[in-house]
């Protein structure tokens, strides 16, 4: 089922809305990706492996019903505000020189781990898990 979000966004100078339609299945498969989200890396997460699934961070199972949609979304932008001593990577940021990043691979450079869209699909996957 997919859900809506307006997001502001600053172009030029001129603040436009976007409206995102959030897809948890999508979101389920970035979550559940060895190669793209790695969350599983770090988190354990419901209907996988249990020998695929990290033991670091917490459990991603009732996390729809820990945080609302837009805890979720700032957790995955910026951990480290949550949680300073965080390992897990600010998703949204974007990796240039005024980012603060360092040993950003050139392919990455410009870009963030996931997009908006993305974020938005993890979010509404991780909003289901309660």
């Amino acid at each position: 089922m997919a859900s809506f979000l307006a997001v502001s966004a600053l172009s030029s100078g001129l603040t436009t809305t976007l409206a995102l339609a959030a897809d948890a299945a999508r979101g389920a498969a970035i979550v559940n990706s060895r190669s793209q989200g790695l969350c599983l890396l770090c988190h354990r997460g419901p209907g996988v492996p249990e020998h695929l699934q990290g033991t670091l961070a917490p459990d991603l199972a009732g996390a729809g019903s820990r945080w609302t949609a837009d805890e979720l979304r700032q957790r995955l932008r910026e951990p480290q505000r949550f949680n300073p001593d965080s390992i897990m990577p600010a998703y949204g940021r974007v990796a240039d020189a005024g980012s603060g990043l360092q040993r950003v691979a050139p392919a990455w450079r410009g870009k963030p781990l996931l997009d908006a869209q993305q974020i938005e699909d993890v979010v509404a996957y991780l909003g289901t898990l309660k």
